[in-house]
């Protein structure tokens, strides 16, 4: 009896190691994700189902051995700063950040847990970072516009409604990139077309319909709708009011010109998602975000909305048609 206990013994030592072992292999990790949109965006829930496809194709399963911790902003400044602290006080491996002003408001909570950032503008301009090849610091991702965007926003917007002469640049100050990131670009262009160019700051959804209908109350008034978090929770709303007084408008993602915006130029944010979920990987397996370069945009979709065309009487140059990377009829 001795000699098997003995047996037992030695065989229930050997297996706490392996037990052990095991246990460290199913060992929880923990991210947080704070996003600026809505809940109820399709868009972005089907960015967020592509970043938890790519958790997943990389061996992340979500009560497995790992934990999303998921916030919904909502362009709602108090509510991202509440946020932004909550996930920070949670503690996590790494932050899934998407929108620029969520970012500033995670930035300001930590300097330490990594942050991996989606659907934000150039983050040098916003002060996130300061080299895009090896950031340093927490913050690493995926940024989408370049300054020269706002030149080239000016230029479709012309080209597909060449009596423009007046534009005006739509954004809400609290929740857009700042404004003079794209002025450079723009201001050289409405001095190449012949073009005045000014600002329409808007605070509330309620003002959006005012704004508009001023700027149409003269003739050869054009709209850029800046990015901005704020626009695109609000842009079925751009959009009737543009339609309802006749302005011809460009926008910067493409979910506008499919709620019947007239063109959209501008990144596929949906991209990011997936790549963001290997960013994760790589920084959960202990790679650090500083190391890893901020990527930019490689596709940047032209969208008309042909049928918003005929209904302002535009005749969209058949140059333009056949750049476009979809025309919806």
């Amino acid at each position: 009896m001795r000699r098997r206990d003995f047996i037992k013994g030695i065989v229930s030592a050997g297996a706490w190691p392996l037990a052990a072992r095991a246990q460290q292999r199913v060992q929880m990790r923990r991210i947080g994700a704070l996003i600026g949109f809505t809940e109820t965006d399709a868009d972005v829930q089907s960015w967020l189902a592509a970043f938890r496809g790519g958790l997943a194709k990389l061996g992340w399963t979500e009560g497995s051995n790992l934990r999303i911790e998921l916030r919904w902003g909502g362009a709602d400044p108090d509510r991202i700063k509440t946020f932004a602290k909550e996930l920070v006080d949670l503690r996590p491996d790494a932050i899934l950040s998407v929108t620029t002003p969520v970012t500033g408001a995670l930035i300001r909570e930590t300097q330490t847990i990594p942050i991996v950032i989606a659907t934000v503008a150039d983050p040098i301009s916003s002060g996130f970072v300061t080299n895009l090849g090896r950031p340093g610091g927490n913050v690493t991702g995926f940024a989408l516009y370049e300054p020269s965007m706002g030149g080239k926003w000016l230029e479709m917007l012309r080209r597909i409604a060449p009596g423009v002469t007046r534009v005006a640049l739509l954004f809400n100050p609290t929740t857009s990139v700042p404004i003079k990131f794209y002025m450079t670009s723009i201001e050289a262009g409405a001095a190449s077309f012949a073009v005045q160019a000014s600002t329409a700051p808007v605070h509330a959804k309620d003002e959006i319909e005012g704004v508009i209908a001023a700027l149409a109350a003269n003739p050869g008034a054009g709209l850029i709708v800046m990015p901005d978090l704020f626009n695109t929770i609000n842009r079925d709303l751009i959009v009737a009011a543009a339609a309802r007084y006749r302005v011809p408008a460009i926008y910067f993602f493409r979910s506008f010109a499919n709620s019947g915006g007239l063109i959209s130029y501008g990144p596929d944010f949906a991209p990011q998602y997936p790549q963001a979920a290997e960013y994760i990987d790589r920084i959960l397996k202990g790679e650090k975000p500083g190391d890893l370069p901020i990527q930019m945009p490689v596709n940047v979709p032209l969208i008309i909305n042909l049928k918003t065309a005929n209904a302002l009487g535009l005749d969209v140059p058949l140059r333009l048609l056949n750049a476009a990377d979809e025309v919806i009829e």
